[in-house]
């Protein structure tokens, strides 16, 4: 018998149409309800409530109770760097589900990836902290350097506190629409949520776009700039 882990388990739980796309509405970073992820699949709320009961023994969803309600969410930030991945593999197979259309275009400019910021936006911030020296690379990790730092303080973020989590501070994504990187990690979620807090853009509803005012737009071109001086 083969040894090691078993990812035919976990591509079949993926695998199939109607988890897929609920997997793939959970990426937003929100907790869905069962009901709200059945007409995400287009599936009845039993036949829903079965296909989130094996995501949930396969460890790809963290179900929470609260009230009367059952809500549910990716696992982890394991499980949505793969989503992602898959989401590139697939873009970059031809394997498209819709046409090219505004709401194609919307999710290409900037969208949120599991509560950080994804396409062309957020692969332009990332190669500014690159070009700018706020972030750096060692033995495969991305590190946040001191001006980094000193940059996200500015920017109202306590890093401080983000480094006491649990979770990474500074994590590189693969972004599917481009295949080049984009930031994640609890960095990039504390950003996204500042840029929110500023009134510089929005999510769209029932949507993973996210839509930045002309202000805003202006506002995060001069704040994320690629000069590296």
């Amino acid at each position: 018998m083969k040894e090691g882990p078993d990812i035919a388990r976990i591509a079949a739980l993926i695998g199939d149409p109607a988890r897929a796309n609920m997997l793939t509405a959970l990426m937003t970073g929100k907790a869905l309800t069962a009901t709200e992820l059945a007409a995400e699949a287009g599936i009845t709320n039993q036949t829903a409530s079965s296909h989130l009961a094996k995501l949930d023994a396969g460890g790809l969803l963290k179900p929470l109770k609260q009230g009367r309600h059952k809500y549910f969410s990716l696992a982890n930030d394991d499980v949505a760097q793969v989503l992602e991945g898959l989401m590139g593999l697939a873009a970059k197979s031809g394997h498209l589900r819709t046409r090219t259309g505004p709401k194609d275009a919307s999710l290409r400019k900037a969208r949120v990836c599991y509560n950080h910021l994804a396409g062309d936006m957020g692969i332009r911030m990332f190669d500014s902290f690159m070009a700018r020296g706020f972030l750096e690379t060692a033995d495969e990790a991305l590190l946040l350097t001191e001006s980094g730092s000193a940059f996200a303080e500015r920017f109202g973020i306590d890093v401080a506190t983000l480094r006491s989590a649990k979770s990474p501070l500074c994590k590189e994504c693969l972004d599917w629409s481009a295949r080049r990187s984009h930031l994640a990690g609890s960095l990039g979620r504390a950003i996204l949520s500042q840029i929110e807090s500023r009134g510089w853009a929005r999510r769209a509803p029932n949507s993973r776009a996210v839509i930045f005012t002309p202000p805003g737009e202006k506002a995060f071109e001069a704040e994320f700039t690629l000069k590296t001086g």
